[in-house]
């Protein structure tokens, strides 16, 4: 039990008044021997266990009725979770609250989002427990604000739903930052979340350091959980999975592929295993529908048709189901354009080693699309057309100086690098990555891992993977740095390929090359390919006057100067690249939306959860959206009742008997025996 006042239980003792009196009163008399009376305390005998009994239980209420009125003034708390593990007004609160799509899940029967439901309850249990301080982490920048009070969670545009994914573990820095900043005292951390595994990334290794900072503050942490992990099972997501225009002879038409999905059906032979969506296009303002048919997990539709006019060469849609269990994934916004022809250049020691980068970028897949490639060397690298160009093949020792500068500035614009050992690898990093010595064995090295759910080796559209795991690696080189991300690697989880950390654009690092004696890439051929032509598609995709960003991606240009053409009304304009919407930066069209893996995300497990917290002091608590009920409430109201009934039954014990009828009965109390209390 906690109490909002606990100082006032200081005055317990107190219970021990009605002992006290009974001691004092009990020396005030002398007993003396009476031979008249004996006669009556030998009548009294057979009564005595009775009386006993009774004088105890009156003692007993009068102490209970002392501590039911001590209880009830210092404002015990009860009611769930919280009421046995907070306590004491502390000096700074931190709210960490996950605004990510996930997080507008809506309740059984409708109703309040989890959202809405968190910062309800959130609200309510912050206004009753006080603290000297609240401060509110953003999730879309994992920013510490100071706020004037809990009721700010329901009225700042830092508390509203957003399209971008949250990061749990980056909020929790964030709040780590601000009490060693501050010198805060004693803290207690809110965290209201729904669990998803991307916005919790248990995974990652920030955890730990995490733990341990947490751990030395000297001033104690209390972490609280508010978490709602129910998946919503009947609801549906619909993404747009690849949008293009293609010229006909007398007009044009635009080519769109969406994927829907749910969570997976347990019974396949359910009836309910089998759902009709209906599936509405618009383009511009002009609306269409088309129903689909949707059995199991997954749906994908590829390139359903849409005439358009020969000189709508530019413009947005976007496609949308009806409402559902969770409205943020209900919709996807898109935009297209006439496609950039897509440039590559392959920069390698040896000329003829390259031929196989050089085929694989300059076949296009598109028959509309028109992809170029050309073997240049380091002299040539100041006359390259950098504004024209998609990606950046490189089989060389790493670039230094200049050209370094050149590559550096072409990823950060949001260029496509891939980088190839050399012959000799030489010391040095780039984008916090080196070549080692080349590894060989005997044998032909299997590749055991890749990511095939994002990136360049990822499944198609089909849901089919990659023949990565047929690839024969015969040598390749080694790899230093921590600055990366695997993206596949080979036995003994040696990396085969890695993505640099870089703030925008993508810089790769293939371990291998194609040549003969390195590896079958080239014989295989369509892993190479595919990887390459995913690369051109990205770094193509920042060329034209149109983008596909994900929703809280660092943004190209201020957005304070993006006009919405559509999308969420109550974002406020520094915060367009947070929420879903179609914008106008300048001459681009701009389309935002939630990243990939908040589409039926899965839950954090449990015992996950514990290993993320061991040695914090940490209390969790579940609820669903929707939910009535407070988090805490004030009981004293209950002790004040048992205190009123304690007075009452003791009154009622200590009245006398009633005297008997046609009997006059003379009753005394034995004397030098007082009744406890007097």
């Amino acid at each position: 039990m906690s109490f909002l006042a606990p100082m006032l239980l200081a005055g317990l003792p107190l219970v021990a008044l009605p002992i006290i009196i009974h001691l004092i009163n009990q020396r005030r008399f002398q007993t003396i021997r009476w031979g008249a009376m004996m006669f009556l305390l030998a009548a009294n005998r057979l009564s005595r266990g009775y009386a006993r009994l009774r004088q105890w239980l009156i003692m007993a209420f009068r102490m209970l009725a002392i501590a039911g009125l001590i209880f009830a003034i210092a404002r015990p708390l009860a009611s769930g979770w919280l009421g046995l593990s907070a306590g004491g007004r502390p000096d700074t609160t931190i709210v960490l609250l996950d605004r990510s799509p996930s997080m507008q899940q809506t309740g059984g029967s409708g109703g309040s989002t989890k959202l809405e439901t968190g910062r309800q309850q959130l609200v309510q249990a912050l206004k009753m427990l006080g603290s000297a301080r609240w401060v509110l982490v953003d999730s879309t920048t994992n920013k510490a604000i100071e706020i004037e009070s809990p009721d700010s969670l329901l009225n700042s545009p830092a508390g509203e739903p957003a399209s971008s994914a949250s990061d749990i573990p980056a909020m929790l820095q964030a709040a780590h930052d601000y009490i060693q900043a501050n010198k805060s005292g004693r803290t207690e951390i809110w965290i209201c979340s729904d669990l998803r595994e991307n916005d919790w990334n248990g995974e990652s290794g920030r955890w730990q350091t995490l733990r341990e900072s947490f751990l030395e503050f000297p001033q104690g942490v209390r972490f609280h959980l508010l978490a709602y992990p129910q998946a919503a099972l009947e609801n549906v997501a619909i993404r747009v999975t690849d949008v293009r225009r293609q010229q006909t002879s007398d007009a044009a038409e635009l080519f769109i592929s969406l994927k829907l999905s749910r969570a997976p059906v347990l019974d396949s032979n359910s009836s309910n295993s089998k759902i009709s969506v209906p599936v509405q296009f618009e383009i511009d303002g002009a609306r269409s529908e088309l129903t689909i048919e949707m059995d199991g997990a997954q749906f994908e539709l590829k390139d359903h048709r849409i005439p358009l006019e020969r000189s709508h060469e530019r413009g947005w849609g976007r496609v949308s189901i009806p409402a559902d269990a969770n409205m943020a994934d209900n919709e996807f916004c898109f935009v297209f354009d006439r496609p950039v022809p897509r440039v590559a250049i392959i920069l390698a020691d040896d000329p003829q080693a390259a031929r196989p980068l050089e085929l694989a970028a300059a076949i296009s897949p598109d028959p509309s699309v028109h992809d170029s490639a050309e073997v240049i060397s380091e002299e040539q690298l100041a006359a390259v057309e950098w504004e024209k160009l998609s990606l950046l093949l490189w089989q060389a020792p790493l670039p230094k100086g200049s050209s370094a500068n050149l590559i550096q500035a072409f990823v950060e614009r949001g260029g496509q690098a891939v980088f190839l050992p050399p012959a000799a690898p030489s010391e040095g990093e780039f984008f916090g990555v080196g070549w080692k010595a080349w590894v060989e064995e005997a044998e032909e090295i299997p590749v055991e891992n890749w990511r095939g759910d994002q990136e360049l080796l990822a499944n198609t559209q089909s849901g089919a993977a990659l023949p990565v795991g047929q690839l024969q690696i015969r040598r390749y080189a080694g790899l230093s740095g921590e600055s990366f991300t695997p993206l596949a690697s080979v036995r003994g989880g040696k990396p085969l390929l890695v993505r640099a950390t870089t703030a925008h654009g993508g810089a790769y690092f293939l371990a291998t090359t194609p040549a003969p004696g390195d590896s079958s890439l080239a014989t295989s051929g369509v892993v190479l390919y595919v990887l390459v032509q995913r690369a051109l598609a990205a770094g193509a995709a920042v060329l034209g006057n149109t983008r596909q960003l994900v929703a809280g991606a660092p943004p190209e240009s201020d957005p304070a100067t993006w006009q919405r053409v559509t999308g969420d009304e109550r974002a406020i304009s520094t915060e367009f690249p947070f929420h879903r919407g179609v914008y106008v930066s300048g001459e681009r069209l701009l389309a935002v939306n939630r990243p990939a893996a908040e589409d039926q995300a899965q839950v954090l497990a449990d015992h996950r959860l514990g290993e993320l917290f061991r040695g914090l002091d940490f209390a969790r608590v579940d609820d669903q959206a929707g939910s009535l009920s407070s988090l805490i409430q004030e009981v004293w109201r209950l002790f004040l009742a048992a205190m009123i009934v304690a007075l009452i039954v003791e009154a009622g014990l200590c009245l006398p008997k009633l005297a008997r009828t046609r009997e006059a009965t003379f009753k005394t109390e034995p004397v030098g025996f007082h009744a406890p209390g007097g």
